[in-house]
């Protein structure tokens, strides 16, 4: 794992009992400038205070804590003297470890509750007396440890919540994390500042030195490759390691012919001119139109695609080899999600080579690369917050997801030129529709991803055609399909509501401009049951 700006020791440990909201507690931490890392709930005590952290959060979870093969915590964290705070699950393990009980209620809660507080307490200060917090349980605390006191009830739960403030420990049935529960962000504060008395240090303009560092110290005098997709992780980790190592870094940008209408060109622009890199511009699309013609089936294109990338990126890579300059890291832009879905952490450590990736990457015989991952601490949010923060202009740091097969994947049946003129053209003109849509509403709310905002937005080009009238002639030409969607994880999406007026003018201007083109569709399903994307 990289390193993080000593500031971190400030961090806060969230233990992971199986919660939906696992990520999202970390996430809502670190809203606060406080750094979070989120760890298994089975460490022990003596791996908790090897890590050092500032505050433990203990997480929800789906189990009973009675349960045969229910997750538990060590008893002795709760010796460390380390601040807690418990949701959930968490609030009912630290009842039971501690001495306490948790019984089995005939009536549970899911969804919004109304607390009252029955005391003060310096977790709710600045809070009202009622409030609404959403609940997700059956089972509730029946008799809080000895040493605790009840804070909060519901007329369900008379334990809505509870606390020790001479050991530190305070837990909630509800979960603060959630937008649902009115000042949980609110709780949150009281807890990291006020209690644990941390400081809001964890901000992407204080890490930018250290990480540059870091990456420096990291690399040393040797080479770095790195696959640049013009995506934001890769160009983030371009932009960094443009300000640590300069032209020691080369960064490898595979064009297949299958990017958005001036996207090739803008990469270039900005790693040629705005940073001091080695920039290799692979010219592969006639190699890559030569393999896809009349391929149909859409996980052969994937698979094409994919192999195809990875021979021309080595290919670089043996050149630069040849050339007397070879290469020793390999940089990835790996970002936290991903290191937590892969269950490759236990206590913050993880394998520091390629070899771990050999089920992700088609190593040639005899090849590897020792790893850099400099993003692997953070969230996209934050990977763009860190964007901006280098220097990277927004049309790339606000870059809507666009998968690895680029356009091949939204071209129904096979790939051509007459196919990709189409689809690039209408897509420009959706995404300079939808960016305007959006500005508007950033301006209005102030918020880059508000309630209406569109999350994702681009065409289809399916494998028909469709009988129009253009100019008092019959035509015989292709519909496209307009697809927008409103999410932010891409785990669900809906369709957005888009207003009229503007599916009129993308409608209107892409039959006017967009030559081969009659008629203009929209796709309003949600996911599920549908995908996002269409192959």
């Amino acid at each position: 794992m990289g390193q993080v700006d000593p500031q971190v020791r400030q961090k806060v440990l969230v233990f992971d009992f199986g919660a939906q909201y696992g990520q999202l507690i970390a996430r809502r931490v670190r809203d606060l400038h406080v750094y979070s890392e989120i760890v298994p709930c089975d460490l022990t005590a003596d791996e908790v205070r090897a890590l050092a952290p500032a505050a433990l959060i203990l997480s929800g979870g789906p189990a009973s804590v009675y349960a045969e093969d229910a997750p538990n915590i060590d008893p002795a964290i709760f010796e460390l003297g380390i601040p807690v705070l418990g949701f959930c699950y968490g609030h009912q393990v630290t009842a039971v470890a501690l001495g306490g009980e948790v019984g089995h209620s005939e009536v549970g809660e899911y969804g919004p509750a109304t607390i009252e507080r029955d005391r003060e307490s310096a977790l709710f200060n600045s809070t009202p007396l009622k409030q609404t917090v959403w609940m997700s349980h059956r089972d509730a605390v029946a008799r809080v440890p000895e040493g605790f006191t009840v804070t909060a009830s519901t007329s369900v739960c008379p334990v809505a919540a509870m606390e020790n403030p001479e050991r530190r420990i305070y837990t909630t049935q509800f979960h603060p994390e959630v937008r649902h529960t009115e000042f949980g962000q609110q709780l949150l504060s009281n807890f990291l500042f006020d209690i644990c008395g941390l400081e809001p240090t964890w901000t992407m303009d204080n890490l930018v030195e250290t990480m540059t560092a870091d990456f420096c110290a990291q690399v040393g005098g040797n080479r770095v490759i790195l696959a640049l997709s013009g995506g934001v992780d890769s160009s983030v980790v371009a932009a960094l390691g443009a300000r640590a190592v300069g032209k020691q870094m080369t960064c490898v940008f595979i064009n297949h012919g299958l990017l958005r209408k001036g996207e090739p060109e803008q990469v270039e622009e900005v790693f040629t001119k705005q940073f001091d890199v080695d920039f290799i511009h692979v010219h592969a699309e006639e190699r890559y139109a030569a393999l896809l013609a009349g391929v149909t089936e859409p996980e052969q294109k994937r698979r094409i695609i994919g192999t195809q990338f990875w021979k021309e990126f080595f290919a670089v890579a043996q050149r630069l080899e040849q050339d007397g300059r070879p290469v020793k890291y390999l940089a990835q832009g790996t970002i936290y999600p991903d290191i937590i879905e892969s269950g490759a952490r236990k206590t913050g450590g993880k394998a520091s080579t390629i070899k771990s990736h050999h089920n992700l990457i088609p190593f040639p015989e005899g090849v590897s690369f020792d790893l850099v991952e400099p993003l692997d601490h953070f969230f996209k949010d934050e990977v763009r917050e860190l964007g901006l923060a280098l220097g990277l202009p927004e049309a790339i740091v606000y870059r809507q997801p666009f998968p690895g097969p680029g356009l091949a994947i939204r071209i129904i049946g096979a790939v051509s030129p007459e196919k990709l003129g189409i689809l690039k053209n209408a897509d420009a003109i959706v995404r300079e529709e939808l960016d305007e849509y959006n500005q508007r509403l950033f301006e209005q709310t102030g918020e880059r991803n508000s309630e209406h905002s569109c999350w994702q937005y681009f065409c289809v080009l399916p494998d028909i055609k469709s009988v129009g009238v253009m100019g008092d002639e019959r035509t015989y030409a292709r519909p496209v399909i307009l697809r927008a969607v409103e999410s932010s994880d891409a785990m669900t999406a809906d369709w957005a509501r888009l207003p009229y007026e503007v599916l009129a003018r993308i409608s209107g201007r892409i039959v006017a401009e967009v030559p081969g083109v009659n008629r203009v569709a929209y796709d309003i399903t949600s996911k599920p049951p549908a995908t996002i994307e269409w192959e």
